[in-house]
């Protein structure tokens, strides 16, 4: 089994050097996928719900699309990166679940997989604050990193 990246010769935590890395095209895909209450569900009005605080997919579009950007600033070794391209989108797929989905997109020396992570991830607590005045039945089940190039190997989940 390789080593953990993060971890020096004597396993303090370390930021990974990539001086040395080529810069490549590199892309990250990730879902989350929720259940929400039946009384939420039943406030969905054409792909949107509409709460007091305002449209929660547009709202938590934008909180990932943030957090993508803010993800060296959340996770303490990720490096901070110039992100080329992020796009969140979220929609009620056939088993009524919400989903979550973010891709990412950079020319640089480190992937981009914890931010495609982190951008789904916030874009599903967006989701659960605007949602909680009907219901606090809502269940993010699922997180997990569907597709990557660029940098060592490229990744599908299948």
């Amino acid at each position: 089994m390789a080593d953990f990246s993060h971890l020096d010769k004597e396993g303090n935590p370390t930021m990974v050097d990539v001086a040395a890395k080529a810069v490549t095209e590199r892309m990250a895909k990730a879902r989350t996928r929720m259940v929400l209450d039946e009384a939420i569900l039943q406030k969905l009005e054409s792909d949107e719900i509409h709460t007091k605080k305002g449209p929660v997919f547009q709202t938590a579009i934008l909180a990932g699309i943030m957090a993508v950007k803010r993800t060296a600033d959340l996770i303490p070794l990720c490096h901070p990166l110039n992100i080329s391209k992020s796009k969140v989108d979220i929609h009620v797929n056939d088993a009524r679940e919400i989903e979550i989905l973010c891709e990412v997109r950079l020319s640089g020396k480190t992937g981009v997989e914890m931010e495609a992570l982190t951008g789904c991830s916030v874009a599903a607590l967006t989701i659960y604050d605007m949602c909680k005045g009907f219901s606090h039945n809502i269940i993010i089940k699922e997180t997990r990193l569907i597709e990557k190039k660029g940098g060592k190997s490229d990744f599908i989940h299948s």
